[in-house]
């Protein structure tokens, strides 16, 4: 074929316009805001995303919220839920926090059954355990939504090999030469690059949990991470969480910690193209709060107003509460899409806003 009717081809081709039923919310309303710019719209079908943060930032929470999502949204009815939880610290009650249609969905990589019948769970140990696992979920045929929880906690059959090679020249009196990383990094190099058409082709979501470091090389950056470059790059969006303050509650004269205020940020985003921030407030007995997070939301950005220090003046539905009264009042009269959309609206009036109004160049 010609160049000439390469590029006319290429000219003809429409440019795919994203729907409602191509995403799945995070769970959070203004972090699919900061991910898209629409209030029930966070990960894309099709693509891999990578969230960093650090420890009791809500990462864990943050990658199964979206499962519960996906369990009451249709579109995702006939996909697998594989959590590949390679630290085991994901030990909380899952149909509590998520409910039970994900505790009846939710799966391991790989299980192995006993004489007695007994299924055990089997999560990859090292990362060429990851990527085979990955491989045998697109053979299965079915999409799936794959959370690997977490690439540090990932050995490598290189550095077991440096490992043993180390520990023999030890107990023989030799010494050995330093190790240069896990060689995690050439692999991802390898890999992550030949997931993105699969993914694509069965519609399936992938997400993978790194844990921050802190940087000791010369930078402006305070963290970074383990994995290579690769995992950065390739990701169609890129979150990082950290924790922004305690929640405590004064119970029996003494301030006891219930949850954390998480911080999350969209570093690298391909779907909106923009670098948010929001905040998103976890509680040990409850997970993520939607509605609260929301209405803190409205109150900083001086949509809905403070009367004395208490009473929040909640104009669109016509009262004056406290954040508890208002939060029980939204959640008991199934307000809570409603909120979704006002949160919607200020984000973008804010966004339209920024905006830069001048005539176009091109």
């Amino acid at each position: 074929m010609k160049t000439k009717d390469i590029k006319k081809q290429l000219k003809k081709k429409k440019k795919i316009k994203l729907t409602k039923a191509d995403f799945l919310s995070t769970g959070s309303t203004l972090l699919n805001l900061a991910i898209s710019g629409k209030p029930d719209c966070g990960f894309i079908k099709g693509k891999y995303f990578w969230l960093v943060g650090d420890s009791t930032s809500g990462k864990t929470f943050l990658s199964l919220t979206c499962l519960a999502e996906a369990s009451i949204n249709p579109n995702f009815d006939d996909y697998d839920f594989i959590h590949d939880d390679v630290e085991g610290g994901s030990l909380m009650d899952i149909k509590r926090f998520f409910g039970e249609k994900v505790a009846k969905r939710i799966r391991p990589p790989q299980r192995a059954y006993a004489q007695s019948g007994f299924e055990s769970p089997i999560y990859s140990s090292t990362i060429e355990d990851f990527y085979f696992n990955l491989d045998d979920a697109f053979e299965r045929g079915k999409p799936f939504i794959y959370i690997l929880d977490s690439m540090d906690s990932l050995s490598s059959e290189y550095e077991k090999k440096k490992f043993k090679a180390g520990k023999n020249a030890t107990r023989k009196g030799k010494t050995t030469t330093g190790s240069f990383g896990d060689g995690k990094a050439k692999k991802n190099s390898e890999n992550v690059r030949q997931l993105l058409a699969p993914l694509k082709k069965s519609g399936s979501i992938l997400i993978i949990i790194s844990q921050t470091r802190a940087n000791f090389d010369f930078g402006f950056e305070k963290k970074t991470h383990a994995g290579g470059h690769s995992l950065k790059f390739y990701a169609c969006v890129e979150l990082w969480s950290s924790v922004r303050g305690k929640i405590e509650k004064t119970i029996k004269k003494k301030s006891r910690q219930i949850g954390n205020i998480c911080k999350i940020r969209t570093k690298k985003n391909r779907v909106s193209g923009r670098d948010r921030a929001v905040e998103v407030p976890i509680y040990h007995s409850f997970g993520i709060d939607e509605t609260g997070s929301c209405i803190d939301y409205l109150i900083d950005e001086l949509h809905w107003k403070m009367i004395g220090k208490t009473k929040i003046k909640a104009k669109e539905f016509g009262v004056v509460l406290t954040r508890a009264q208002l939060i029980k009042h939204i959640e008991d009269n199934d307000m809570i899409k409603d909120l979704r959309e006002i949160v919607g609206d200020v984000w973008n009036e804010i966004e339209e806003a920024c905006s830069i109004k001048r005539k176009q160049r091109y």
